[in-house]
């Protein structure tokens, strides 16, 4: 019988050529299974591919997919059958793609990086990340808003959370932190009511995303240890230019322990590379008209573009005695200690060199808790410190879904971590083998160890269990009025701006009466400036002080953003309005200043596609106007031509990019040519020393070189933006 013939192979359906790298000019790791050439990821996934070279579509299983077009059904138009099973994983994941949202910090962005130590702090602590000059930690730092909710504007007055997370070698350090150093309150116990005060009213669910209204102003006023705080968010620390330009505060008062079990007090400080910078309440505004993102297109571009943002970690470090003799308790967070009596030590350096592959999986999961500390580093007494070390877990467990919040990458360790933790919901790991004990008889598994472990300091503790406050604690106006003193005319304008707008919002008038008793304990002008802007006819009586407000606080220039701003336009943006015929040797050498100093350009012109320059070159735009307002950027050049000003003086949204810069009292730079666009713009005859000809006789560097001071505060009461009333007496 003649043998039958082997039936023909189906040939193996093609894969795509794989491209070398350009790193090594080799081919992608390969792996070949049942003739198929499969391509390993970097994260070791297999990547499978079809007929057309794309990777085939899966379930979550792993499972591939027909069609993902259409739902089965019974007949092209009858019901859907419950055995779709990519339909319902499908759906079903969609509907849960919002994880439970942070009651605070809802809003949030976030960036890789890394932390470098300066020197070695072994003589205060035995941190791992302290002990080696030039060590490199990996961290992960998520800024986020207080008040709002996860879809507000990033411009709203709030606090700014500032939340590190650095992966040592003996566990997670999370240094949670915001960009005020103090708090509204002095016990935890209190922090469900001034959340909930500060959050929109549950009866009509707004306003959200502020302050401005009675429940907030109610709660404040009826709780005078937050003084020091209002003094703080009604300043223009609540309302920074960039997450670049604020600083960071671990807020409470910690411990660290050396190998000796000796504690020394440290206070934890971020310090921003670039300096400190902030908006005026009206551009805020328009900004978050303009871009609800604006602070998170900052962060994103600057990294994007290789201007990796930085900021420097130092401390107060200070003993017992100088606790003992402080003027006021160390313990309370609502006090700081002033840098002129202790100064900031700088100890390592904060760079954010990378966002996150997936905002979700990184920035949203991220979780973060107080009570993650290296061995090194212990916890005072602050008794609102305490109750956020109880709280942080639970949250964490409600938002994730249960204990395994540790599993995701993003909140799980770099260093080796053993334990005897099983099961629960999502594990996605567990011990393996019979013993999942300790002490156990088989000598298995990991063992506490008393020289490497977490020892926490032997403090002396003694009392009675009660519920009461200290009396360290009573004095709420003192740091308040010191804190006001402390700022530039400017500044303080800006508070009473602040107080005015918030409380006229306020529509209980005993509220806004209250309010203002209180202010009489902070400083009198302050009160009565507020007090007259908001119709008072006289002025109520202070409100009683559980101790009276101290008079011989020096003022600390250190709380003042102004005293502490830039000295250089480097990291801020240029905003230069073009128009055909635009001098292109001068756009040229405006653009190379403004690149040799550190900072960058855009370019807003009457169309986004450019214009063309007086030398016939096409120069492209990144903003029309009505896309580009003025308020986008920290200074703005007018570099028309006589041929296209007629033109332009006509849109609305130019004169308003010239007003509101002038307004907002930033620099303008400006050619011969664009003079009747200052006239139309209202302030041809109010020309001062931030509106500047270019080129001028030293050229566009010298121009750039005046940026630095970023505002020209003197202008800011003649175009009356804050111009304070007379305070009644």
């Amino acid at each position: 019988m003649a043998k039958k013939p082997s039936p023909a192979k189906k040939p193996a359906p093609k894969t795509p050529a794989l491209k070398k790298t350009a790193a090594t000019g080799k081919l992608p790791n390969t792996v070949t299974i049942h003739d198929q050439q499969l391509h390993r990821g970097k994260g070791g996934e297999l990547h499978q591919f079809a007929e057309d070279g794309h990777e085939v579509l899966t379930t979550a299983q792993g499972g591939p997919v027909a069609d993902d077009q259409n739902t089965l059904r019974v007949g092209a138009r009858g019901p859907a059958v419950i055995d779709d099973f990519h339909f319902r994983e499908k759906i079903f994941h969609f509907d849960h793609e919002r994880i439970p949202e942070r009651v605070v910090h809802a809003r949030g962005y976030g960036a890789h990086g890394f932390f470098e130590t300066y020197e070695s702090l072994a003589a205060y602590t035995r941190a791992d990340l302290f002990q080696r000059p030039g060590e490199k930690t990996p961290a992960f730092v998520r800024f986020s808003t207080v008040a709002g909710n996860k879809g507000s504007a990033d411009l709203a007055r709030d606090v700014r959370g500032f939340a590190v997370k650095l992966y040592t070698q003996e566990g997670n350090w999370d240094l949670v932190g915001n960009n005020i150093p103090v708090f509204f309150i002095q016990d935890a116990i209190k922090f469900p009511d001034i959340i909930h005060a500060a959050k929109q009213e549950p009866d009509r669910a707004f306003p959200q995303a502020q302050t401005a209204h009675d429940n907030f102003w109610d709660f404040i006023s009826l709780t005078p240890e937050s003084m020091h705080m209002v003094m703080w968010i009604m300043s223009d620390r609540a309302i920074p230019r960039s997450f670049r330009f604020m600083e960071g505060f671990g807020v409470h008062t910690f411990r660290f322990v050396n190998d000796k079990d000796e504690s020394t007090f440290v206070k934890f400080h971020w310090k921003p590379k670039l300096g400190l910078q902030s908006v005026v309440w009206n551009e805020a505004v328009k900004i978050n008209g303009a871009d609800p993102d604006f602070h998170r297109r900052d962060l994103w571009q600057s990294i994007q573009s290789g201007n990796f943002p930085e900021w420097e970690l130092c401390v107060q470090l200070f003993d017992q005695e100088f606790a003992d003799n402080f003027d006021f308790d160390i313990l309370d967070p609502t006090k700081i200690i002033p840098e002129e009596i202790l100064p900031v030590r700088p100890i390592g350096r904060l760079v954010l060199d990378r966002m996150p592959d997936n905002f979700f999986a990184e920035t949203e999961q991220v979780a973060f808790m107080t009570q993650n500390v290296p061995p090194g580093i212990d916890f005072s007494n602050d008794p609102l410190l305490q109750g956020r070390n109880f709280s942080y877990l639970d949250t964490q467990l409600k938002r994730l879904g249960g204990p395994n919040f540790t599993h995701l990458p993003i909140n799980a360790p770099k260093c080796p971590f053993h334990n005897f933790q099983q099961d629960g919901h999502m594990a996605m790991r567990n011990p393996v083998g019979r013993t999942n004990y300790q002490p156990n008889s088989r000598n298995e598994g990991p063992r506490a160890s008393p020289v490497r472990g977490f020892r926490h300091f032997p403090s002396d503790e003694e009392g009675s269990k009660i519920r009461l406050r200290p009396e360290s604690f009573a004095d709420h106006y003192s740091q308040a009025r010191q804190f006001y003193i402390s700022q530039t005319p400017p500044e303080q304008r800006h508070i009473a701006m602040a107080l005015t707008f918030e409380l006229s919002k306020v529509e209980e008038p005993v509220i806004r009466e209250r309010m203002v008793s209180h202010l009489l304990n902070i400083d009198d002008t302050l009160a009565s400036t507020v007090a007259r802007k908001l119709g008072f006819q006289s002025l109520p009586k202070p409100a009683d002080a559980a101790m009276p407000t101290r008079q011989d606080l020096e003022p600390s220039p250190a709380l003042s953003i102004v005293e502490r701003g830039p000295k250089r336009f480097e990291g801020r943006k240029l905003g230069i309005l073009v128009t055909d015929g635009v001098d292109a040797g001068l756009l040229k050498g405006l653009a190379t200043a403004v690149t040799k100093d550190g900072a960058v350009f855009e370019l807003i012109a009457p169309k986004v596609g450019g214009v063309t320059a007086s030398d016939g070159s096409w120069v492209a735009a990144h903003h029309m106007i009505d896309g580009g307002p003025s308020v986008l950027f920290d200074a703005v050049a007018l570099l028309t031509s006589a041929a296209a000003i007629d033109d332009l003086v006509e849109e609305a949204t130019a004169r308003d990019f010239v007003a509101d810069a002038f307004q907002h009292c930033k620099f303008i730079g400006y050619d011969r040519s664009a003079l009747p666009l200052l006239k139309k713009a209202g302030i041809a005859n109010d020309l001062d020393e931030g509106i500047l000809e270019l080129p001028g006789e030293e050229g566009p560097a010298a121009f750039v070189s005046r940026l630095g001071k970023l505002r020209v505060w003197a202008r800011e009461p003649a175009v009356k933006l804050g111009k304070a009333s007379a305070p009644i007496r």
